[in-house]
């Protein structure tokens, strides 16, 4: 969708909330509805794998995989940003029956706002017939055109002129009344190292695991399934499970170690253009900018014997900003059976932590930070160890 717009000056409505709760022991993160993540979308060409891995051995094993993946995302806007007039204010527009009448047109001004607003998807807003310009000029405040019109011939009163065409005449500023316009073009959204956008949210996952030992029995049975599209409340694009049994023969370790990173961050955008539910209700037009990391960790020092099952999973990919990002991890370390002391011996630890950020509005400035952090770690004979994590962040959670 392409935009030609010129925005009101009152628009500084504000709504933020934050909530966030810590559960240690089997720890659980409950977010409550509040302006936060947006997922980028999905890119025109999507992948789907998956990885099945099974091993039974005595000897040395490596075992390792990895995954990073980036994702940038922009709606792309134009928009005219009112210039100050002469006399103090700011209002100005595109003056209609000029550009009617520059194209060749013989029709008024009434049938061609008719025509154009009979497209499906077209959005355009003119002053009011009380406006004292509005019998002899008309000025156009907005106009919005989805791309799957840019090609399409207006009316044949107009041969050849497209809507593309019209929304370039107007981003050159064609016409304008009273005063000057400056337009903001973004791209739709690709990689880079500079400021995000208005509008642009970009998404970072990195996932890591690894196995090795120098000797022993290793029983493991490892599924990874990816999908890059954009998912629903629920599902997830990257899930990752494994379970493995490990026993020591003259001395040998195993050492693993899982890493889960998610960082998503993105500006302000506007509320309508972000939420598909028509019954979502805000008190804000904005989605404000946001930087939001997650992490889980998980290590696996010198094992000696016992079970280990971990199962994690992401989201990152949404086709509206009333999906939020999540990710969830679980390990659970058990003695294993066949060892008959009734205990894991080894060295396991854990990290969860989160750092958060968010504004309100358009401001580029946080309004809330909020850092957290959970370790833990246990080593010798271990009968029972289990963590849970859960983050989930958006909109509507």
């Amino acid at each position: 969708m392409r935009t030609f717009q010129i925005p009101k000056s009152s628009r500084n409505k504000q709504f933020f909330s934050l909530i966030f709760s810590i559960f240690i022991g089997i720890l659980l993160v409950y977010p409550v509805p509040c302006l936060a993540d947006r997922l980028p979308s999905q890119v025109p060409e999507n992948q789907v794998f998956s990885i099945d891995t099974l091993i039974d051995a005595t000897g040395t094993v490596t075992e390792e995989s990895e995954l990073n993946w980036i994702l940038d995302d922009q709606n792309l806007e134009f928009m005219i940003e009112n210039a100050p007039n002469l006399d103090g204010t700011s209002w100005n527009a595109v003056w209609l029956i000029d550009f009617i009448f520059d194209y060749g047109g013989t029709m008024d001004m009434f049938e061609f706002l008719s025509i154009i607003r009979a497209y499906d998807g077209v959005e355009i807003v003119t002053v009011g017939p009380d406006d004292p310009y509005y019998d002899w000029g008309i000025p156009i405040l907005s106009l919005k055109v989805p791309e799957t019109l840019y090609e399409t011939i207006i009316t044949q009163d107009m041969p050849g002129l497209t809507f593309g065409e019209m929304l370039e005449k107007f981003e050159e500023g064609y016409h304008v009344a009273y005063a000057y316009n400056r337009l903001l073009e973004y791209d739709r959204g690709h990689i880079h190292d500079g400021k995000i956008n208005p509008t642009e949210e970009i998404a970072i996952l990195n996932w890591m695991d690894s196995i090795r030992t120098n000797g022993g029995k290793l029983s493991l049975n490892k599924n990874i399934d990816f999908d890059s599209t954009n998912k629903s409340r629920g599902l997830s694009n990257l899930e990752s499970e494994k379970v493995m049994t490990f026993a020591s023969v003259e001395g040998a370790h195993l050492l693993g170690s899982e890493t889960w990173n998610l960082d998503v961050a993105g500006n302000w955008e506007r509320t309508r253009n972000s939420i598909r539910c028509v019954f979502a209700s805000t008190s804000s037009e904005y989605l404000p900018a946001f930087c939001n990391v997650v992490k889980a960790k998980s290590d696996l020092l010198n094992m000696n014997s016992g079970q280990v099952s971990t199962k994690g999973d992401s989201r990152m990919v949404a086709a509206t900003a009333d999906v939020p990002a999540a990710l969830n991890y679980q390990i659970a370390v058990t003695p294993d059976a066949e060892s008959g002391s009734g205990f894991a011996d080894g060295t396991v630890k854990t990290l969860f932590a989160g750092s958060i950020m968010e504004a309100r509005g358009k401001n580029d400035a946080p309004s809330a930070t909020n850092s957290w952090k959970d370790t833990a770690s246990v080593s010798g004979g271990v009968k029972s160890f289990q963590k849970s994590f859960g983050y989930e962040s958006g909109f509507s959670v």
